[in-house]
């Protein structure tokens, strides 16, 4: 898995490079800016002889451009650095490193130049470079953009040269990855040390464009772990996590579920659901539906069993269809509810009466999450693991935090909902984030915005309930699921284009999903 930090960790690991294993900040400083210009020459080809604008800022990441300049100075690039101030305001490591430069600047004929842009004015005159090095903010930056550096970002993002961001791009949070009014839009953005959360989620992922991590020598025991740390789930991970499937396996050996799905009009979301249990490895599925739309899924299903229940006058589950309810659950490893099964009042109460009394391991979506609103108390009161799929709407109304706030800061509201509901939250969106109930969170690598159809979250309720079925602890089984559900959606769009995608699509590509994983 790889570590995702935030700004204040990221700040003690720094620190704890210096406090603990002596590096001072000016090797670290200096690492950076040479292994910025690495990467840079990774991805863009052969420097010499190209233009390059260098935009700093007063602090630690304009010293980082700083050193970049030099570096690119070096290796025959011709350089225009900017500094978004006066050099009377930079200190510290990042003045030790202006010093040289400035020196640089009036003994290289030309191949360098310096710049004070103390107001928007003296940006007009800039000329176009091939390569703009963003330096301007760092990880500690959070709030609106200003003034000068507003401009100076205005303009990075209009020239259309290649964008290099130095460890976040500028404007972005590297916590939440919140954009509060501008940032730069980077093709490139190399992370010091460790990757950053705001690399990854919210606007600050549209931003980053393609993001590599530089070793810049700060040992590894100093980023120390915690229950909350933060890990962004890749392809290795799944494979690692997926179960062995033994050579005497039988159908029952490996996964039952029960699944509480559809109602009339809503039959779509039963077989999807119902479909991708099978489809991600579990071996049977009994799927309890209102009687009235069993004729039609058993034109759609073969392998499912169907269950007729008892109904309301609306098409939906009714309270009095509990018994074979309880019956089914006592058959299962994995209950799944939810999908489909339409708003009413005593089908609310038939699943927060199956919330309370089912024993084992249960995953709940859609109406199953909006008949708990308003009365969430019942998940925390559950003794076996539970896992739910909401989205911000969803959440919203489970928790009472407004959609926006939870779009705002996508990590620390699924970890908040966690610890709140006592359950495995995975927040789906761009990226979908899981969050156990220790604080430890996942954020998704995998899937694209043509998985934004109705449909898609019924099918990722089947992946992950198959999942958890097999053996697979809740929390794993919903991240690995998370993360094969947006492979699928992935090769969907390969194939249809985005806009094409529908869930059935990715369904149908799930087991070539998988299959890929497993091969590496």
């Amino acid at each position: 898995m790889q570590l995702l930090a935030t700004a204040e960790q990221m700040q003690k690991f720094d620190r704890a490079a210096f406090d603990t294993f002596s590096i001072p900040g000016l090797i670290l400083m200096e690492n950076a800016g040479r292994a910025f210009v690495d990467e840079l020459q990774r991805a863009c080809g052969p420097l010499s002889g190209r233009q390059a604008l260098v935009m700093c800022g007063k602090g630690n990441n304009g010293g980082d451009g700083f050193v970049i300049a030099r570096h690119l100075v070096n290796r025959g690039v011709i350089v225009s650095v900017v500094l978004l101030g006066s050099r009377s305001e930079v200190k510290g490591d990042a003045r030790t490193n202006l010093v040289p430069l400035l020196a640089m600047a009036k003994r290289s004929g030309g191949q360098l130049t310096f710049l004070e842009a103390r107001t928007v004015g003296a940006l007009r005159h800039l000329k176009r470079p091939e390569i703009i090095i963003d330096a301007v903010f760092g990880t500690g930056f959070s709030g609106s953009v200003r003034g000068v550096y507003a401009k100076a970002i205005h303009r990075i993002n209009r020239i259309g040269a290649f964008v290099a961001s130095v460890d976040i791009p500028s404007g972005v949070n590297a916590s939440s990855g919140v954009v509060e009014n501008i940032a730069v839009r980077a093709s490139l953005t190399v992370s010091m040390g460790l990757p950053k959360i705001g690399q990854f989620v919210g606007a600050g992922c549209d931003h980053s464009g393609s993001v590599v991590v530089a070793d810049i020598s700060i040992p590894h025991m100093a980023y120390r772990r915690s229950s909350e740390q933060t890990y962004r789930i890749l392809g290795q991970d799944v494979r690692a996590a997926l179960p062995f499937r033994s050579r005497t396996a039988h159908k029952y050996s490996v996964g039952k579920v029960f699944l509480l799905a559809g109602s009339r009009g809503f039959t779509g979301a039963p077989f999807m659901s119902a479909q991708s249990v099978l489809r991600s490895g579990a071996g049977a599925v009994i799927l309890g539906i209102p009687r009235s739309i069993h004729a039609v899924l058993a034109r759609k299903v073969t392998e499912v069993i169907l269950l007729p229940l008892e109904e309301t006058s609306e098409g939906t589950v009714a309270p009095s269809a509990i018994e074979m309810i309880r019956e089914k659950v006592g058959w299962a490893d994995v209950v799944a509810l939810g999908p489909g099964m339409g708003r009413n009042a005593e089908t609310d109460k038939l699943i927060q009466t199956s919330v309370r009394e089912i024993d084992k391991p249960l995953v709940i979506d859609a109406d199953g999450l909006n008949a708990l609103a308003g009365v969430s108390a019942i998940l925390r009161k559950r003794k076996a693991p539970t896992i739910v799929t909401p989205h911000a709407g969803e959440l919203s109304r489970l928790t009472g935090v407004s959609s926006a706030a939870i779009e705002r800061d996508r990590v620390a509201s699924a970890r908040e909902a966690a610890r709140l509901l006592r359950s495995v939250v995975a927040l789906k969106g761009s990226p979908t984030v899981t969050s156990a109930v220790d604080g430890s969170t996942f954020v998704n690598s995998t899937g694209n915005p043509g998985m934004a159809t109705i449909g898609s979250g019924d099918v990722l309720t089947g992946i992950v309930a198959g999942l958890c079925s097999q053996g697979m602890d809740p929390t794993t089984a919903t991240w690995a699921g998370v993360f094969l559900h947006g492979r699928a959606g992935d090769l969907s769009a390969g194939s249809l284009g985005q806009r094409g995608v529908l869930a059935l699509d990715i369904l149908e590509a799930l087991p070539e999903a998988t299959k890929s994983v497993e091969a590496g």
